[in-house]
C-alpha cells in the first residue's frame, strides 16, 4: 500500500510542486549535514505554505527547525513585511537552515534561534498568526500552549506527527512518542481557546496526520 501512497505523492508534486532550486538544494545540503530525513514532504510543504496564506501570516512561528526545509516553504506565505521565528535545539542544525535558508533569499525575513525551546519560547513577543510545530513530541503538550499563548484569535496552529502510523489509537501504548500525542491531545480536548481537529495523512511519509486548531474568541 505504501507503493501506492508514494506513488500518489509523486503524481501530485509533478502537478503542483515542480522542481524548485532552493527546495531541492536544501535537501541535498542536509543530507550531506548527515541530518535525519524527516522533514515535510513537498505536498505536505505545499499545504502548510497554502493555510499560512490563507490566514495572511504575517508572523509565522516554527518549533522545530532541521535542515529549514519548512521554513522556507513557510517563508514564502509571507505577507509583505512579515517575519518567521524559528526555534531549533541543534546548533549543527541550525546553521544547516541558516545556510539554507540564506540560498533561498529569505535570510532577512527568517529568525533562527538555537537552543531548547521551552527556554527560547518565553523570549518572544506574539501574537503569531501561524504556528507549525514539528520538534521533539515529548514536550509537544508544553509547545502546544505556548502556540495558544503566543497566538491571537484566528491564527492556525498546526503540529506534525500526531498519528504516529496508527498508534495514537493505542491507550495501552509504552512509546513515550505516542504517549506525548495522546497527552497533547487530550489536555488539548479541553482547551476552550481553540477548535481543533486531527487529519490523518498518507504518503511517502507512511501514516501519519496533523493537529490542526484555530485560534477563537473566548467569552
Amino acid at each position: 500500500m505504501t507503493d501506492v501512497w508514494t506513488a500518489v505523492d509523486d503524481y501530485v508534486e509533478g502537478l503542483f510542486e515542480p522542481p524548485d532550486a532552493a527546495l531541492d538544494e536544501a535537501l541535498c545540503a542536509s543530507d550531506a549535514a548527515g541530518l535525519p530525513s524527516i522533514q515535510v514532504t513537498a505536498t505536505q510543504g505545499r499545504f502548510l505554505q497554502i493555510l499560512a496564506r490563507a490566514v495572511g501570516a504575517r508572523r509565522i512561528l516554527e518549533i522545530g527547525t532541521l535542515g529549514g526545509y519548512s521554513t522556507i516553504w513557510l517563508a514564502r506565505a509571507l505577507t509583505p513585511g512579515g517575519r518567521l521565528t524559528t526555534l531549533e535545539i541543534s546548533a549543527k542544525h541550525a546553521d544547516v537552515a541558516r545556510a539554507n535558508v540564506e540560498r533561498a533569499g529569505l535570510a532577512e525575513v527568517i529568525d533562527v534561534r538555537v537552543g531548547p525551546a521551552l527556554e527560547t519560547l518565553p523570549q518572544l513577543d506574539g501574537p503569531f498568526d501561524f504556528t507549525f510545530i514539528d520538534a521533539d513530541k515529548v514536550n509537544t503538550a508544553e509547545y502546544f500552549a505556548w502556540a495558544v499563548r503566543l497566538s491571537r484569535p484566528g491564527s492556525v496552529i498546526v503540529v506534525d506527527n500526531v498519528v504516529r502510523e496508527g498508534a495514537l489509537a493505542d491507550a495501552a501504548t509504552e512509546d513515550p512518542n505516542v504517549q506525548a500525542m495522546r497527552l497533547f491531545l487530550e489536555a488539548a480536548a479541553k482547551e476552550s481557546r481553540v477548535s481543533m481537529t486531527v487529519l490523518q495523512t498518507v504518503g511517502s511519509k507512511k501514516h501519519d496526520g496533523f493537529a490542526i486548531a484555530l485560534v477563537i474568541p473566548t467569552a
